[in-house]
């Protein structure tokens, strides 16, 4: 079984995702990573992000091993990493050089420790529209900008970066003006997914309902 996870920054994505991951024994692939990892090693390596022709080299070499040395990096789910992700991610030649390796994936899906996966839980951007076009299951979660910036807020908080609520929510509104205008797959929900707003829902209401519309199917 292969389920997608899509929507914009902040909206419970991840936390979905893991969640579902574990209660069905699936694979869990977080292709936000990939242009996590690559806005990193490019700051990492003084080389301009706004360069799509740099961005597109940094994202060919990239392998899995690298993506998660680089993930453990502080800066790697901090707002700068955040931001540089967002401007990679928008660069179509950059999209192309790590499609494959995402899709790949779901053809033989592994746990981390090598095992093979009977499916793939796929978080991030476009997974329902881009990575896994024919996926079994859709979902699109969403929440407003406020509530995904304060979320995010309290993340930063608990990791000890000094940063205000209202520079959360100004990067969310530019991340979020950035992925629905951008010209290389704009954010929008596929047309068959399942959209959950979790504004005014815990993580665990959110979890049920995916699990009641899972099951369903």
């Amino acid at each position: 079984m292969i389920i997608t996870i899509d929507g914009p920054a902040s909206a419970g994505k991840g936390t979905l995702a893991a969640a579902l991951a574990g209660h069905y024994n699936l694979a869990y692939f977080d292709t936000g990573m990939v242009y996590r990892a690559v806005g990193l090693d490019m700051m990492l390596n003084r080389l301009d992000i706004y360069q799509e022709n740099l961005a597109e080299e940094v994202a060919r070499k990239l392998t899995f091993e690298k993506m998660m040395s680089l993930s453990r990096n502080p800066e790697f789910r901090g707002p700068q990493g955040g931001k540089n992700a967002s401007v990679v991610s928008a660069y179509p030649s950059v999209r192309a050089a790590l499609l494959k390796m995402q899709q790949d994936f779901a053809l033989e899906p592994k746990f981390s420790d090598g095992r093979p996966a009977a499916g793939v839980v796929y978080d991030g951007r476009d997974t329902g529209t881009v990575v896994c076009p024919d996926a079994d299951i859709k979902f699109f979660i969403t929440a407003s900008p406020e509530v995904r910036a304060e979320r995010r807020y309290k993340e930063f908080l608990a990791k000890g970066l000094n940063i205000s609520y209202d520079e959360v929510l100004q990067d969310i509104l530019a991340r979020d003006e950035r992925d629905s205008t951008r010209s290389a797959a704009p954010l929008k929900p596929a047309p068959d997914a399942l959209i959950l707003d979790t504004s005014l829902l815990s993580a665990a209401e959110v979890f049920a309902k995916a699990c009641e519309i899972i099951d369903s199917h």
